[in-house]
């Protein structure tokens, strides 16, 4: 049995766990929370054994192994081109054209790196991200962060359920009929009690963007002009706060906190292990690819639309404008093209849904200890598909309700996305530099390196995204230059931080202990042992007073959100 009594035993045969460092040796075992996380990988395309040694020789092999594990990465991708990536994107085009098209470019390597750190803590730890933040830094860290997700995510599936109702609503079709429907569609493809059932269900609703390929072909590309703003960084109309603003729109809608959690559970639930991590590492370069080539089609369509109905720059988005809008424009021109974009809409609604609330329901799972599989049944794991149920239902009922204040909901997905995402990437890099956690798979220094500039880089953005929400006539041109100082300053930190973190470790008698445990292990059988058998994490008075320093940012941020949101509720 495992720590908690739900389940217990080594994943396979094969597969070794390193020397626990608080007592002697036991068996090996795992420290997969739910029994339903061991045993047979049940893909869409295809079932690999759990005797498999993940060593395939023959291309015909390696493509039929790549098959199976395929999914995790591409779904959580494509799930992010959801209803408030659209209509992002959407509003890049309309206001700017495909001059910020190099934009997506350059976040194909953030998605990589974020994601691919996710990967290896799934496939590693064999436990959710929840549960990880939770017994490495203790409860009160563990709470702040599931709490933060809880609410966000909640908040995104409902901006999901809007981009149902505008979808159905230009198709001639009530939202009281599609939002309800769509809502009981969700929970049925979810609760079938089969993993594979599920994921390929959710590949039926991948398939559907592929309708994105014909829309855009059908709205006139410039291949030219695509091809020198996709490489040559710029602004049509020069840097404005607005530019600014949608630039930092594009980052957050692109790069979500959910992701990292749902990857990482999706991971677990689908059984990857450390010998397969290279295939899903394939996975997720994959699915950073198909997302970016998504965001570009709906950034070169809206230009299309607001070019063809002289409807072009950031003056005619105007504070009610909505990807529902563009469908609008493209149906004034052609008819068929409006009804393509808004089926992608919805069908990327549905998507995003489906994602963001089972990424909270395996949070809910890890931190509750209860089972939380989609290989089990409803009556086996009912507060996991009832958690599910209930957000589902709720978040479509808000949406439902006349006169709902949805257009401020969505200011308030983004703002909160913005000023929660460098916390997630600080807990992650944490947790990817914790050897008791990763053993063998712990970050390189490059890596480190990239990935502490890029948390500097995404709380440079957190901070203009809150700033401007809160003082909307701020300047944010002339406040960037002040805050890249002082997110210069905190990437220093940062880096001088991972810096002390790796040398202390070099020292401490039971991380030594560790690496010698590690010698002439085979990193591709190395699996996290329980986490009750691990030394609590041990945090430096400058850690822990960043650390501080950022729960501090993070609540008062969040209250002067609640503020500005009340506010605007009362039209002040």
């Amino acid at each position: 049995m495992s720590e908690n009594g739900i389940a217990g035993g080594p994943v396979n045969g094969t597969e070794t766990v390193a020397t626990p460092l608080k007592a002697a040796p036991p068996p090996p075992k795992s420290a997969v929370l739910d029994s339903a996380h061991l045993g047979d990988i049940e893909g869409a395309f295809g079932k690999i054994s759990v005797s498999d040694p993940g060593q395939a020789r023959t291309f015909k092999t390696r493509m039929a192994t790549m098959a199976a594990i395929l999914g995790p990465g591409i779904i959580v991708m494509v799930g992010d081109n959801d209803a408030g990536g659209v209509a992002t994107y959407a509003q890049a085009g309309q206001s700017y054209g495909y001059s910020l098209l190099w934009v997506l470019l350059l976040l194909i390597p953030v998605l990589i790196v974020n994601q691919e750190m996710v990967v290896r803590l799934g496939a590693v730890t064999g436990v959710g991200h929840a549960r990880l933040i939770n017994e490495r830094f203790g409860r009160g860290w563990g709470w702040f962060s599931v709490g933060d997700l809880f609410i966000l995510n909640f908040l995104t599936l409902v901006t999901e359920f809007i981009g149902v109702a505008l979808a159905s609503e230009y198709l001639g079709i009530s939202k009281y009929y599609t939002v309800p429907f769509a809502a009981i569609a969700l929970i049925l493809i979810m609760a079938t009690g089969s993993f594979r059932r599920w994921e390929r269900a959710m590949f039926v609703f991948i398939a559907i963007t592929l309708l994105q390929i014909p829309m855009f072909l059908m709205s006139d590309p410039q291949w030219g002009r695509a091809a020198h703003d996709f490489v040559v960084p710029g602004i049509d109309g020069g840097i404005t706060s607005g530019a600014v603003l949608l630039i930092i729109a594009m980052v957050g809608t692109t790069v979500a906190p959910w992701q990292l959690f749902f990857q990482q559970s999706n991971i677990v639930d689908k059984r990857i292990t450390p010998r397969f991590i290279g295939y899903e590492r394939a996975d997720t370069v994959i699915g950073s690819l198909v997302v970016v080539i998504g965001a570009a089609a709906l950034v070169m369509t809206a230009d299309y639309a607001a070019r063809a109905t002289g409807n072009s720059g950031p003056d005619k988005w105007g504070d009610d404008g909505d990807a529902g809008m563009i469908a609008h424009w493209l149906g004034q021109v052609e008819p068929l093209l409006g009804k393509v974009f808004a089926i992608v809409l919805l069908d990327a609604s549905i998507i995003g849904a489906a994602a963001v609330t089972l990424a909270t329901s395996y949070a809910f799972g890890d931190t509750f200890g209860l089972k939380h599989s989609l290989h089990r049944s409803f009556k086996d794991a009912k507060p996991f598909y009832l958690s599910y149920t209930v957000m589902v239902g709720v978040g479509a009922a808000i949406v439902l309700i006349p006169n709902a204040p949805l257009g401020l909901m969505t200011t308030a997905v983004q703002a909160l996305a913005g000023l929660l995402l460098p916390s997630a990437s600080v807990f992650l890099l944490l947790l990817c530099n914790d050897k008791a956690v990763l053993g063998p798979w712990v970050n390189k220094t490059w890596l480190n390196i990239v990935a502490g500039l890029i948390v500097g880089v995404l709380l440079f953005l957190s901070g203009i995204l809150m700033a401007t929400t809160l003082f909307p006539d701020l300047d944010v041109v002339e406040v960037s230059g002040y805050l890249a100082v002082v997110v210069t300053i905190l990437a220093i930190l940062i880096g001088i931080g991972l810096w002390w973190v790796s040398s202390r470790q070099r020292t401490d008698p039971a991380v030594a202990a560790l690496n010698k445990a590690l010698e002439g292990v085979d990193a591709r059988t190395w699996r996290m042992p329980p986490l009750a058998l691990l030394e609590p994490v041990k945090w430096s008075p400058g850690t822990k007073l960043g650390m501080l320093a950022l729960r501090g940012y993070l609540v008062v941020g969040a209250i002067l959100l609640v503020v500005k949101a009340i506010q605007l509720a009362h039209g002040s």
